[in-house]
């Protein structure tokens, strides 16, 4: 296949250096900072540096930007892809964008099939970008309608790059589950980071510190973005959070010894229950 890359930032990056790692296809790359597509091309991540009327020569099209952006990037050039092309999207919401990527593939005649590649780094751009970032890694698919066949391809498309599991998925329980998965996770890294405790850690702090901050690493006007998009499934997981944390926080007040234990079993058995 002809495959164009749109934003060659961490994952739009990562989605070439896979491409060209595992198969053979031809790969066109766009991004807005041209010096970046100028260094992919000198490293053989992609074969050649390509703007939006290029997309008329791919097969399959991939969104690697921040959500809204997506969209806009195709109400505006959509018109250059082929009918029997595909386009996908990368981004970690789906509810709030994949209507308006799916009504914008109708007025344009190309197939949409929204998609999330589970795989990322604290640190974002091309220069952390690597072939085996999705190694092993989930591939959530959300077809909105999309025929089989179309979602079939993109399936194996995916596994021949390194991914290993294929979750298919519609863009309401993709939102809801990653509200827990990824963004909970995001916004308690962030909270926790912020104690004043936090710049002293130094020389008190392992293992258990470094796998609760890791996340806070973060970019924000991304995660900005992601957390307001699908704002009703986080505020749901929050809500929960609190609760829990709350609990914690009453039994340790009252040095409620026998109920700060039963709150710790439960969360140790539902852990081992995963066996993970």
């Amino acid at each position: 296949m002809t495959i164009a890359v749109i934003g060659l930032g961490i994952i739009g990056g990562s989605f070439c250096k896979a491409i060209k790692k595992h198969t053979d296809h031809y790969v066109i790359g766009v991004n807005r900072t041209i010096s970046v597509a100028e260094q992919a091309l000198k490293d053989g991540s992609i074969d050649e540096i390509g703007t939006a009327e290029d997309l008329n020569r791919a097969d399959l099209v991939i969104l690697c930007m921040y959500p809204q952006a997506c969209v806009d990037y195709i109400a505006e050039n959509g018109k250059y892809i082929r009918s029997d092309a595909i386009l996908t999207d990368s981004a970690g919401i789906k509810s709030a964008i994949c209507p308006q990527l799916k009504e914008l593939s109708k007025r344009f005649g190309f197939t949409f099939v929204g998609s999330h590649p589970m795989a990322g780094k604290e640190k974002n751009g091309y220069e952390v970008s690597e072939a085996e970032l999705f190694e092993g890694a989930s591939f959530i698919i959300t077809p909105c309608g999309a025929d089989h066949e179309s979602v079939r391809k993109l399936a194996d498309f995916a596994t021949d790059i390194g991914f290993g599991t294929i979750t298919l998925s519609n863009p309401t329980e993709h939102d809801r589950m990653i509200a827990f998965t990824s963004q909970l996770p995001h916004v308690l890294a962030c909270a926790y980071v912020l104690s004043p405790s936090c710049p002293n850690h130094r020389g008190f702090s392992a293992g258990s510190y470094r796998d609760v901050s890791r996340v806070a690493n973060i970019n924000s006007k991304l995660w900005s973005e992601l957390f307001l998009e699908n704002r009703e499934q986080l505020l749901i997981e929050l809500e929960e959070l609190n609760r829990n944390l709350t609990a914690l926080y009453e039994a340790v007040k009252s040095e409620d010894k026998e109920r700060l234990a039963e709150l710790l079993e439960r969360g140790h058995q539902v852990k081992e229950a995963l066996g993970e």
